[in-house]
């Protein structure tokens, strides 16, 4: 299972969208600041999941999340 997510900084007005094998372990390693490009933006929450079976299928839909149109989408969640 692959898992795309998209954090939002409680502070600042940033949203960041990826992709993982374990949501747990890597909304973790952002708010600990281990990921150098969410450092600045401490602390997250989780704004949105989706599970997909492939990879292929999780990568299309992270890609379209990181478009104009797929953040439009997730601030209106």
């Amino acid at each position: 299972m692959f898992t795309v997510y998209a954090i939002s900084s409680i502070g600042r007005s940033y949203i960041y969208v990826g992709l993982t094998s374990n949501l747990e372990n890597r909304i973790h390693r952002h708010n600990s600041g281990y990921e150098r490009t969410t450092r600045p933006y401490l602390p997250f929450k989780l704004l949105y999941r989706k599970e997909f079976q492939t990879r292929l299928e999780a990568r299309e839909h992270e890609k379209y999340l990181k478009t104009t149109a797929g953040k439009r989408k997730l601030l209106n969640t």
